[in-house]
């Protein structure tokens, strides 16, 4: 089967451009995942509820061919090939930063069918982190999900795994962690652990 060509906005405008690459359907919330760390294909299919194996396959494949991701193998024991955000993928970050702030003033009630991943508030959340903490690292766990890190430093990054020596130990329920998106609350202090410094 033939491969569509791409579409383009055909404007000079860089904005117009970064859209060419972007700006399809889910190629933003691809993204959105690999800020995290590597994800294998499996992984990014089951954080994308809603897409289909064929655009995920389409968007993977343009945004590789854009250099906005690439493919690693890890292993041993099994090696396993990932997807990862290339340097110019990483540039993106401040672009999700600043749709998630943009957007969390958007997010109204959660519907019935709205999917939610823990991870999905790592984004937004990190400004709330950020001014709990100042400078530093914390891992994060929302819900029963799996933890991640954020480290706060001339920015806020965050990844999917956890970390041996954080600075602190950030736990909330899934209800909490929408309302502080949502900024009906502030991080609270008994959320937060303080690792002893060693």
């Amino acid at each position: 089967m033939a491969s569509m060509p791409r579409r383009s906005y055909q404007q000079y405008c860089a904005i117009g451009r970064a859209l060419d690459v972007v700006g399809d359907r889910w190629n933003l919330l691809v993204v959105r995942e690999l800020c995290g760390g590597p994800r294998r294909y499996s992984d990014l299919f089951a954080d994308l509820p809603g897409i289909s194996t064929d655009v995920l396959a389409a968007r993977l494949r343009d945004l590789e061919a854009d250099g906005v991701i690439g493919r690693r193998q890890i292993g041993p024991p099994a090696n396993v090939s990932v997807y990862v955000l290339t340097e110019e993928g990483e540039g993106l970050r401040p672009t999700l930063k600043a749709l998630s702030e943009w957007g969390s003033a958007r997010l109204g009630e959660r519907g019935d069918k709205d999917a939610v991943r823990a991870h999905w508030m790592a984004f937004p959340i990190g400004g709330a982190i950020a001014e709990r903490i100042g400078k530093g690292s914390a891992n994060v766990r929302i819900g029963s999900e799996p933890t991640f890190h954020v480290v706060v430093g001339d920015g806020v990054e965050h990844h999917d795994n956890e970390i041996d020596s954080p600075d602190a130990e950030i736990v909330l329920d899934l209800d909490d962690a929408i309302a502080i998106v949502r900024g009906e609350r502030r991080l609270p202090d008994e959320a937060v652990t303080w690792r002893a410094s060693e």
